[in-house]
């Protein structure tokens, strides 16, 4: 079992960064692909970026490659996105996730975080 919360989140201007965080509890954490999507309003849940469970291996949306950066902390327990170069586009609930293995699809991911609200301003 694996628990999930995100933070980071707030209003922000276009052209600004931001970093979120997702703080992960339980004994295997370490060894979860970790993973973040994004819902704006009226539309689906969108792939973000995803980490390997050593940190080696990520992926990104097309929408976010070259502006967003994921990483992680094991020893924190502490997967990370690194934000620049902020769109209005980029405004959406952003949620943390946890996989078994490296992948984009949705539906793999086993645990959720609550999310945590991007807004950016043009």
């Amino acid at each position: 079992q694996v628990q999930l919360v995100e933070s980071g989140g707030r209003s922000v201007q276009a052209g600004d960064s931001l970093r979120l965080s997702c703080v992960a509890s339980g004994r295997t954490y370490q060894h979860y692909t970790m993973g973040w999507f994004r819902q704006a309003p009226g539309k689906e849940s969108e792939f973000v970026a995803t980490i390997s469970w050593s940190g080696v291996n990520t992926r990104y949306a097309d929408s976010v490659k070259g502006r967003f950066t994921i990483s992680r902390d094991n020893a924190k327990n502490t997967v990370y996105l690194q934000m620049n170069s902020l769109k209005p586009e980029d405004t959406a609930i952003y949620y943390c996730a946890a996989a078994r293995d490296l992948t984009t699809t949705r539906g793999l991911y086993s645990y959720w975080g609550q999310g945590t609200q991007v807004t950016v301003s043009s």
